[in-house]
């Protein structure tokens, strides 16, 4: 099991250790700015950062000696000139088609991950607006993956959450790095097989609720809130819906839509099983408006058999008064498939030690989680 967890706050990147007396604040990196997203590098152990700082941009930040000094490197660069939808409503809620534009700027990496293990010094990025990003160099540099900044569906998508579409899931197959898929919110699921020179809009079943009946299942549009795979079958694919839980076991071309989720299947985190493709974690909660847990009271909810039935695990989390959302980074298992950590919009972090039956809080006044991720 990892002993180790890292925690991007809106006040700097925790770090927690497991000690004799349980989950312990070994020290904490950036205090006082948003650490919104993190990776650690398993193939070199090199630590990254994303830090959103408002006026003065998204940075980066690096390090080769697991955290004791750091580096700021690269960022990703919009095009010049590049535009993007306005968020523009008629007078029935819904967004006008087609939208106007306005200039493209980044205003935060929302993902980050490596290439694959023959493909070392290669990391991924995804952005708000969305876009995708691959570097060589260990992110000193970014080149922009045309191919798909280009595709025509770009001028559809919309934030979903955010005032942008943003590009939140970078999925490397272990079997192939040139296969990558990756999901947007709101602008559907895509794949390359030839490390980004052309991209296929898939995700067939993905459906949303909130859009005229003709347009419920269009794929370029859809708002998956958070894309997983599971290692031991990276064919098996979960998509934590706005409206639904989805499954695939064709590496995201066709998802079937599990409604009969107690006690919601509105979420965004999700995590899937390392060893086992039939288990896969979710964190419900209430939509639209609240986005809060339903009737107060948090849950995990289970699959250990591919979706056919799930169970809402509560033993250890609030059960009353409870107004935490866990945005879509903010769920972690660990390589053995037992320890999991959630973290919450308020500051809540909690761990299981046995696959989220039971639950310990490690903290209730951390600032507001973005993102927990276990040492790999």
């Amino acid at each position: 099991m990892s002993n180790r967890l890292y925690v991007g706050t809106r006040k700097g990147l925790f770090v927690l250790e497991r000690r004799d007396q349980g989950w312990e604040i070994a020290t904490v990196h950036f205090l006082g700015e948003p650490a919104t997203m993190f990776l650690q590098d398993p193939r070199d152990g090199w630590l990254y950062t994303t830090l959103t700082l408002g006026h003065f941009g998204a940075k980066l930040h690096r390090s080769g000696d697991g955290g004791k000094t750091w580096e700021e490197c690269g960022v990703p660069v919009i095009p010049a000139g590049a535009e993007v939808p306005m968020m523009v409503f008629d007078e029935t809620g819904m967004p006008v088609s087609p939208a106007p534009q306005k200039a493209a700027s980044l205003s935060e990496i929302w993902s980050l991950e490596t290439g694959g293990a023959d493909e070392p010094e290669v990391l991924w990025a995804g952005t708000i607006p969305a876009a995708l990003y691959r570097s060589t160099d260990r992110g000193s540099s970014w080149e922009l993956v045309e191919s798909l900044f280009n595709v025509e569906e770009r001028m559809k998508w919309f934030g979903g959450g955010k005032d942008d579409a943003g590009l939140h899931t970078i999925c490397v197959d272990p079997r192939d790095s040139r296969h990558v898929t990756i999901a947007i919110s709101a602008g559907g699921v895509w794949e390359t097989r030839d490390a980004g020179e052309s991209w296929t809009n898939i995700g067939q079943g993905l459906r949303q609720d909130y859009v005229p009946p003709d347009l419920a299942y269009a794929t370029d549009t859809q708002d998956a809130h958070r894309l997983a795979f599971s290692a031991a079958d990276p064919d098996v694919m979960w998509v934590q819906h706005h409206n639904g839980i989805f499954h695939s076991t064709d590496n995201g071309k066709n998802f079937r839509e599990i409604e009969d989720v107690s006690p919601s299947v509105f979420g965004f985190a999700v995590c899937a099983h390392p060893h086992d493709p039939r288990t896969a974690w979710f964190v419900p909660g209430e939509k639209d408006q609240c986005r809060i847990p339903v009737d107060g009271k948090m849950v995990v909810t289970r699959t250990r058999d591919r979706g056919e039935t799930f169970e809402a695990l509560r033993e250890g989390l609030p059960q009353e008064h409870c107004y935490d959302l866990v945005f879509r980074h903010g769920l972690d298992v660990d390589a053995t498939g037992d320890r999991l950590v959630m973290g919450s919009s308020t500051g809540g972090l909690w761990v299981s030690e046995n696959s989220g039956d039971t639950w310990t809080c490690v903290s209730n006044t951390l600032p507001q989680i973005y993102c927990v991720r276990f040492a790999r």
